[in-house]
């Protein structure tokens, strides 16, 4: 009797333990935000900082009256000792300083930051004082350049941090600890190169340069892959359970036999074609479970004589049923791009006040710098799109689209076009160094929106391949109903011609995998690339280079535009050109707008109502990236920017710093 009452009383304290432990564990799963609780957060719990990507703070503690007193809080190195930097390098990815590009987004969750380091590491920081809570150091290879991903648990699963890899790989980690959770995929691993995404090809490859974006218990993911012709993996989005790793779910983004908009490409133009792939950001409806999906656009990128037509869903914003997968509409934003004019901006979820009715929106934004408002549920324009005539391509085989398609509102968010009149005339040197680049090279100018590749000579092309408008797309103030975008006015130097082997017939082009480069079979004129002296790496249209610009969504109309950055070569009364740029801003409801982006290692703080620029710090290495911010366990508002140069091609790479400020006791 005993042994019984002895038993009984081990299994009651076995229960009461368990279930204590229980509710510790779902106490602690409790304080962590969840998805529809993100935008109240007074954290950074994901890259938009809500699911839908509106970049948009509640936290008032630093103001118009008081930012100009900010200061560095502390500074937080991610080049770990005794790194030793890869011989040579190239742009900003590399290079014998020893320093490597990131364009990361820092996470903050409950006191911690989660940075994916471009060394090969995961690092969580006390958000308060910069010092390390914990490393995961890769295998192999290096994480998202551009940032993790944040599940927030749930009934069976603990919060994890979820890390995309630049070698195809996905996995979790603790977010107290680090340690790697191996319960999910095999070992804790999941191998995103897999015979349906490659296509079975020995040589193709994918990649993620950018978080996914959960929603619930799924992973949704894109991936980077090659850019020129030939066979190559697929660009396809892919849902993967949290729990395990298993797949859930696969949106073809080029649509295969039976699927909708499967007729769009001509003859088998199609098959293991690549490109039409999300190396950006997706968001999230999470309210109405839907997924939005800005796809790239199909290999290769600047010739499309073998992919005539449509070829949905490239260069489009596509909506789908984020449980499922399955399509529920798409927006072409380019037809047949070959122009590389990229989506990839988060599509930016908002509400538009218009004709007394409140209309969900998603907003989009390209390289081509034209913004669409559409209607999130049904992927209606809000303003009128018109299709408009473009200039024709005279490259043989190539057949581009006659129209185009173009908002009625609002209206271009830099010129869309170059003539000689919009040479640039900062100083006499400039101006005479770029007409002699012109005439010198018999370089086409006009041609207007979308003006094609010439044949047999260069043309300036206008905006550049990267844009416009990039990646960093768009922050977003709900209470004034701007929207905060930046961009740069670049010119792009291209045209193409007959390859050494001889000219391309038209034959047997249509329904083929052409090999070649990014440009097709065809070779590229000289001169080719950034509309720039040289020398000085000035560009040779007017100024300005670099603009931020507010868009009022409720009529439309740009509020205003600003110029963002300067170059300290030219005399201080000149200075103010703007400048190029990557990344993107984020809005307070304090009424602030922080944004890094431009090549001159600044960053700033503006008025959102005005634009005007209210503080401003010259750091390391310029923040190519989007900023954070957040309310420290200290109670203090904090901003905090990655700092390192080097991503914009030319821009200098020379700091591995992740910065954090505040404003002054």
């Amino acid at each position: 009797m005993s042994r019984v009452k002895n038993a009984l009383y081990v299994t009651l304290v076995a229960c009461l333990m368990g279930g204590l432990l229980y509710a510790q564990s779902k106490q602690t799963d409790s304080t962590a935000p969840k998805p529809e609780q993100y935008a109240a957060s007074t954290e950074w719990p994901t890259y938009g900082h809500d699911s839908g990507g509106m970049r948009f703070s509640p936290l008032k503690q630093i103001t118009p009256a008081n930012v100009s007193q900010m200061e560095i809080a502390w500074t937080y190195h991610m080049k770990p000792e005794g790194f030793v930097a890869p011989a040579g390098g190239r742009g900003g990815r590399g290079g014998e300083s020893g320093f490597r590009a990131s364009e990361n987004t820092p996470l903050i969750i409950n006191g911690l930051m989660y940075i994916s380091s471009p060394y090969g590491r995961v690092v969580a920081l006390d958000a308060a004082t910069g010092k390390e809570a914990w490393v995961y150091t890769l295998p192999s290879g290096n994480p998202a350049d551009r940032g993790v991903e944040y599940f927030a648990g749930d009934a069976t699963t603990p919060p994890l941090i979820v890390v995309g890899t630049a070698d195809a790989k996905l996995f979790t980690l603790d977010p107290k600890t680090g340690a790697l959770n191996t319960k999910f995929g095999v070992n804790g691993i999941v191998n995103l190169d897999t015979p349906e995404v490659t296509h079975g090809l020995p040589n193709a490859h994918t990649g993620i340069s950018s978080p996914p974006i959960m929603y619930k218990n799924l992973i949704i993911i894109g991936s980077h892959i090659q850019e020129g012709n030939g066979p190559g993996a697929a660009g396809d989005i892919r849902a993967f359970d949290v729990h395990d790793g298993k797949l859930a779910w696969t949106f073809h983004s080029i649509p295969r036999e039976g699927e909708p908009n499967y007729g769009t490409w001509i003859g088998e133009s199609a098959k293991q074609r690549s490109g039409v792939n999300v190396w950006g950001f997706m968001t999230v409806d999470v309210a109405r479970g839907i997924v939005y999906m800005p796809f790239g656009n199909a290999s290769g990128d600047l010739w499309g004589g073998d992919r005539r037509g449509e070829s949905l869903y490239s260069t489009s914003v596509v909506a789908a049923d984020a449980k499922t997968g399955k399509y529920l509409w798409h927006f072409q934003v380019v037809h047949h791009d070959i122009w590389d004019y990229d989506l990839e901006a988060p599509p930016l979820l908002m509400d538009v006040k218009k004709g007394g009715k409140t209309i969900p929106a998603v907003a989009i934004i390209s390289k081509s710098s034209l913004l669409f408002m559409l209607d999130r549920v049904t992927g209606k324009p809000i303003y009128d799109v018109e299709e408009r005539p473009v200039t024709q391509s005279t490259v043989p085989v190539e057949k581009t689209s006659p129209t185009q398609p173009f908002p009625v509102k609002p209206e271009p968010l830099i010129p869309l076009n170059f003539e000689m009149k919009d040479i640039a005339t900062v100083t006499p040197e400039l101006e005479a160094a770029c007409r002699k680049l012109i005439t010198d090279n018999n370089v086409e100018v006009g041609g207007g929106p979308y003006a094609p590749p010439t044949w047999g000579h260069s043309r300036v092309i206008f905006p550049s391949f990267i844009g416009g408008a990039n990646w960093g797309g768009g922050s977003f103030n709900p209470t004034l109903g701007y929207m905060f975008i930046n961009v740069h006015s670049l010119g792009q130097l291209f045209g193409l011609t007959d390859p050494a082997s001889g000219p391309v017939e038209s034959k047997d082009i249509v329904g083929t995998n052409i090999q070649g480069g990014r440009s097709g079979p065809l070779s590229t004129t000289r001169p080719s690339g950034r509309f720039r002296e040289p020398v000085s790496q000035m560009p040779c249209n007017q100024p300005p280079w670099g603009e931020l610009v507010a868009v009022n969504v409720n009529t439309g109309d740009i509020a205003w535009k600003v110029p963002l950055g300067i170059t300290e070569s030219l005399p201080v009364e000149k200075q103010k050109t703007g400048r190029p740029g990557i990344g993107g801003s984020i809005a307070t409801a304090s009424g602030l707008i922080f944004v890094g982006y431009s090549d001159d290692s600044r960053f700033r703080a503006l008025d959102a109502k005005t634009g005007k620029e209210l503080w401003t710090v010259k750091l390391a290495g310029s923040s190519m990236s989007v900023p954070s911010t957040y309310q420290a366990k200290d109670g203090r508002q904090y901003v905090v920017t990655v700092a390192t140069g080097g991503t914009l091609g030319g821009a200098p790479l020379t700091s591995d710093e992740v910065v954090a400020f505040r404003v002054k006791k």
